[in-house]
């Protein structure tokens, strides 16, 4: 058993080498020494045209691709603890695709770039680390203990709905042979329902799909706020996970703050669409 029965434990933020960067992680997954895992905030990196010096890791039209490609090693190398791993994201495209990895040849461009169009991949391949990139969707990792299995999922509010989450502990399953009780899952930094207000349609798509869509939804009428980490959290108990076994980070990309009063994560929403990526990030060590 994982955890403590029926909790829904938080993650915490753990500050790692380099002394500026920091990375949200699971405080218990580091029982597992074989597991890398890590959610990025903006601190840190090189990249100057979001404000400061910061840990954009999205190739956007407004950033410096080496700059990008600098705060990419930083992270993975700071995730990875000195173990020399590769990082492989995906051209996101809100969709429920997910790219199961077998090997470290040709996942990137030369200049660091995707190669696979998804949003999702899994691996049981050591030395990579697989990537998410969000700005307020929610990135969501998952580990099977057992077989060593890894697998990272991009879920905005169109994934979501198609059950990109559910969808891919299935492909796990088939796949892999990973059992629901042998996951564990981690609901990273993503916009919480203080600050994610949608349009009826959204929650018209909700009603239709999920039984439990109401429980999703605060709010007035016509302007409903969503919910999207606590979507994705029962969606992994749809797929069998035990509640104890989801870790749920719950700060809002949108509005958290450091002490200083500075953004701690990039939010498309809230910057109005002139932001950053930031990344969930996990690999089987070498």
């Amino acid at each position: 058993m994982i955890g403590e029965k029926g909790s829904v434990r938080k993650l915490v933020e753990m500050a790692l080498r380099p002394a500026y960067l920091s990375v949200v992680q699971v405080p218990t997954w580091d029982r597992y020494d074989w597991l890398r895992h890590g959610f990025s905030t903006r601190q840190g990196g090189t990249s100057e045209i979001y404000g400061g010096q910061t840990l954009n890791l999205g190739f956007t039209k407004d950033d410096e691709p080496e700059r990008v490609r600098e705060n990419r090693r930083l992270f993975a190398g700071a995730v990875a603890g000195g173990t020399p791993m590769a990082l492989v994201a995906v051209s996101q495209v809100h969709g429920t695709t997910v790219q199961t990895i077998f090997g470290t040849d040709s996942l990137q461009t030369p200049e660091g770039r995707a190669i696979f169009q998804a949003d999702g991949l899994m691996t049981a391949a050591p030395g990579i680390l697989l990537a998410i990139q969000a700005a307020d969707c929610v990135p969501v990792l998952l580990a099977d203990v057992r077989q060593r299995v890894v697998a990272a999922f991009h879920a905005g509010w169109r994934g979501t709905v198609s059950r990109i989450v559910e969808q891919g502990v299935a492909q796990m399953i088939a796949d892999f042979g990973s059992r629901p009780e042998d996951l564990t899952g981690a609901v990273g930094p993503a916009i919480g329902a203080c600050c994610y207000t949608v349009g009826e349609e959204v929650r018209n798509a909700f009603e239709s799909v999920f039984p439990y869509a109401e429980a999703l939804f605060s709010g007035s009428e016509g302007n409903p706020n969503l919910d999207l980490a606590e979507a994705n959290r029962r969606q992994l108990l749809q797929a069998g996970l035990a509640a104890e076994a989801i870790f749920v980070l719950g700060e809002c990309t949108a509005c958290a703050r450091l002490p200083d009063g500075s953004r701690k994560y990039f939010s498309h929403r809230a910057e109005h669409g002139f932001t950053g990526r930031a990344m969930g990030i996990i690999g089987v060590r070498n």
